[in-house]
């Protein structure tokens, strides 16, 4: 069956508080064929509705940027002080509320609760009143129920109380209407959506790159790490661990073509450029990685033999990331890309780039490095690379934390994964560490480094003062983004602290 990155392509443009509204006199039928009174009459409705449901899952690959970017793992680089202003701003810590980056990701989201919305409303009867059943339609919300959930989770873990919506797609009489909820009512809903999810989802799927009962679970074990719920993590997270999943022994391979939906891979994001994009107008709504393209090396260029692309130098790693790995760990030739090294090492490629980019680090992210054959169309807009978003280390990592802090815990299997993690970065089992509370967290920095967790990481575990202050990190904040001006100005939400 195809792969399903190569299926996502029914968009619906929406904003948050935008939506159809009732029009004396007119019939929608007059300009459009086929409107939402007409939908759902059957299953290939309903198939194709779920895919388009996951679709703002590709547009919110900025969360991943900000999640280094905003930490100390990584600059915003660019070509100058005056380029990527929305980025600058995250990395100076100088964020305004109406930052275009911020606001697209708050939009994004909110299109796919939308979509998600609309799906599960019309779950039992469409909306001429049938029942439309099929084989496969509790595993296919459950599908849903885990995307309505990864949306939302998005969305608090950036701004904390956020607009929670669950009965309905929003239209225009709920202009100025919702207000923000607490966060812990956020999180309890993502808890049920990710439960139902479990419930209903298969361990693995027939067509790659769909969710499976061991993504909601490992995602769940992580919103359970997000509210400090370490006993309840712990058994979801374990069956992860036992699951069908193991470590690629070369680090670097999980990030080539060859190792998207691999044997580490719990969710990975599906990109693709089988329908090349174009619109400059909105760089992140294409089917492509746009975040790919960001992270190169500006003026990138040597032989026909050179494997990359150039690309625009933002998301630059910090030396401070690349002394934090000890000799022999392979991760960090895996994250961290020196292209002076690179270079001298292969001085047959006659390699030349722009040497001194924007707060220049001299690094470059290994891992979404643009390279050549992944692109199509606008280069720029149609990279193919899945962004690996949940992997099985990481889960490991989970699961050592959760038994470290839980008072059901084991320390000896928080042992057992930290060792598994390292044994592979280091291909021995000679550099073990004790296994205590900051060990894993520190080994989550060396692990998922511009992977886009570390920020959040400082915020949630109360390290983000102590460890970015120095950077310009305002504690005002409590490590929240501001809300858009634009749903302040529009539908009176309040805004965080510190902006």
């Amino acid at each position: 069956m195809k792969n399903i990155k190569n299926n996502i392509g029914l968009v619906i443009i929406l904003s948050l508080f935008m939506g159809c509204s009732d029009v004396v006199d007119f019939d929608p039928h007059d300009e459009y064929q086929v409107t939402e009174v007409d939908y759902l009459q059957t299953e290939s409705d309903y198939q194709a509705m779920a895919v388009s449901c996951y679709t703002p899952t590709q547009w919110l690959n900025q969360v991943i940027v900000l999640g280094d970017m905003a930490s100390d793992n990584s600059v915003s680089g660019g070509e100058n002080a005056s380029d990527a202003i929305s980025l600058q701003q995250v990395d100076d810590y100088q964020i305004l509320a109406n930052n275009t980056t911020i606001e697209d990701l708050w939009t994004s989201a909110y299109e796919g609760v939308n979509r998600t919305n609309y799906l599960i409303d019309y779950k039992d009867v469409n909306l001429l009143g049938n029942v439309v059943d099929f084989d496969g339609k509790e595993a296919l919300y459950g599908e849903v129920h885990f995307l309505r959930a990864f949306y939302y989770f998005n969305l608090v873990k950036m701004f904390g109380d956020v607009v929670l919506f669950t009965d309905h797609k929003l239209g225009l009489t709920d202009f100025g209407t919702l207000q923000r909820s607490p966060k812990a009512d956020v999180y309890a809903q993502i808890e049920v959506d990710l439960l139902l999810a479990i419930d209903a989802l298969p361990t693995a799927q027939s067509q790659q790159g769909r969710i499976t009962k061991y993504a909601a679970q490992a995602l769940l074990g992580k919103v359970y790490l997000y509210q400090e719920k370490f006993d309840e993590a712990i058994p979801v997270l374990q069956s992860v661990v036992d699951g069908p999943f193991s470590l690629v022994p070369n680090m670097d391979d999980i990030f080539l073509p060859e190792g998207e939906n691999g044997t580490e891979s719990v969710y990975e994001v599906q990109y693709s450029n089988g329908q090349p994009y174009y619109n400059w107008g909105g760089q992140t709504r294409g089917q492509g990685n746009y975040a790919v393209q960001q992270c190169g090396v500006r003026g990138f260029n040597g032989a026909a033999a050179m494997p990359y692309n150039s690309g625009w130098s933002t998301n630059l790693p910090t030396q401070d990331l690349a002394a934090a790995y000890e000799d022999g760990d392979q991760r960090k030739e895996a994250t961290t890309f020196d292209v002076e090294a690179y270079a001298n090492d292969n001085p047959s490629l006659n390699v030349t780039y722009q040497v001194a980019p924007y707060k220049n680090t001299g690094l470059y992210n290994k891992k979404y490095l643009p390279r050549k054959g992944q692109t199509s169309g606008q280069v720029e807009l149609n990279y193919d690379n899945n962004q690996r978003t949940i992997r099985y280390s990481e889960v490991l990592l989970m699961a050592a934390e959760a038994n470290l802090r839980g008072t059901s815990g084991s320390q000896g299997l928080a042992q057992t994964y930290l060792d598994m993690v390292r044994a592979r970065a280091f291909g021995d089992q000679d550099h073990s560490v004790v296994a205590t509370v900051q060990s894993v967290w520190d080994e989550r920095r060396l692990e998922l480094g511009m992977e886009g967790d570390r920020f959040f990481d400082l915020v949630r575990t109360g390290q983000a003062n102590s460890v970015l202050s120095s950077l310009g990190y305002n504690s005002a904040t409590n490590g929240l983004f501001p809300i858009p001006q634009r749903e302040i100005d529009i539908s009176r939400l309040s805004q965080n602290d510190g902006y």
